[in-house]
């Protein structure tokens, strides 16, 4: 049996009541406010021309399980938990912001090897006072919507929270004090004399170092990565959301969105919550 689940901000019930009859749905919820669950789908045909003229998300879904049914929820940070690209703005710092986010850009389609596309941005950064990275911290970094439902939803419900990013430790670690975060794990950018080297120390967290942190954290868990939630928008994340029960693509490149359980563009982070209900 296939549920399709619709949510968005202009999604009113005469439009869930029409895809209903689209469908061939048996049933119609209302789960939580901005969504509807249609039970038994009998055709997606027409679903995604429906939808997009609405701005609606939607997932069809072969399973029905609840947040209770997983353990460990990891988000990557750079556009995902938060709106911006962190490495993005503090190159605006120093005037090389188009230079950075056209790498930025292209290394989150898969168009380039992100550790190399790493070394190259931060490269661009030397010089620059670390002074800089408390301004990105305080004056441009947003949450992204839903981000604190979603969070305090899934510690409430008993699940690990992860973030794991391509990004820097500078920003994850003040995120996890704020938001309770269980585990973080991200690149450390080199600082001599208060100022960026333009070099990042150790290893660059890329896509396997990403996956191996979601398996490690199930794996002290005694549980199975299909019992983990994963949240991304760049191609470095795909590798955590193959291991994934459920993935979700949040406003993110093509060709994450193709391999994703789930595409959000409309709704905030907290439509996960709404895929389990």
């Amino acid at each position: 049996m296939t549920d399709l689940v619709v949510q968005g901000p202009l999604l009113s019930p005469l439009a869930a009541a029409e895809l209903q009859l689209l469908t061939g749905s048996t049933g119609l919820t209302n789960p939580c406010p901005g969504a509807w669950r249609l039970t038994d789908v009998q055709t997606q045909a027409g679903v995604a021309e429906f939808c997009s003229g609405l701005r609606l998300d939607f997932a069809f879904l072969e399973f029905r399980r609840r947040l209770t049914d997983f353990r460990v929820l990891a988000l990557d940070m750079d556009s995902t938990l938060i709106t911006i690209e962190c490495i993005d703005e503090i190159a605006d710092m120093v005037g090389v912001k188009p230079q950075v986010a056209a790498i930025t850009e292209a290394a989150m389609r898969g168009d380039l090897d992100f550790p190399g596309a790493l070394r190259r941005r931060v490269a661009l950064l030397a010089g620059l006072e670390e002074t800089a990275l408390q301004r990105v911290y305080e004056e441009r970094l947003r949450l992204s919507p839903g981000a604190e439902t979603l969070l305090a939803a899934a510690q409430a419900a008993g699940l690990k929270t992860v973030l794991v990013s391509g990004g820097f430790t500078y920003f994850t670690e003040r995120l996890q004090a704020r938001l309770g975060l269980d585990y973080t794990l991200a690149n450390v950018l080199e600082v001599e004399h208060g100022r960026l080297t333009g070099h990042v120390v150790g290893p660059i967290v890329d896509a396997d170092a990403k996956a191996e942190k979601v398996a490690a954290v199930c794996a002290e868990l005694g549980c199975n990565t299909d019992r983990a939630i994963v949240l991304g928008d760049g191609a470095n994340d795909l590798k955590m959301m193959k291991l994934a029960g459920l993935s979700v693509a949040y406003r993110a490149k093509p060709v994450v969105q193709r391999q994703a359980t789930v595409a959000f563009n409309h709704v905030g982070l907290d439509g996960v919550l709404a895929l389990l209900s």
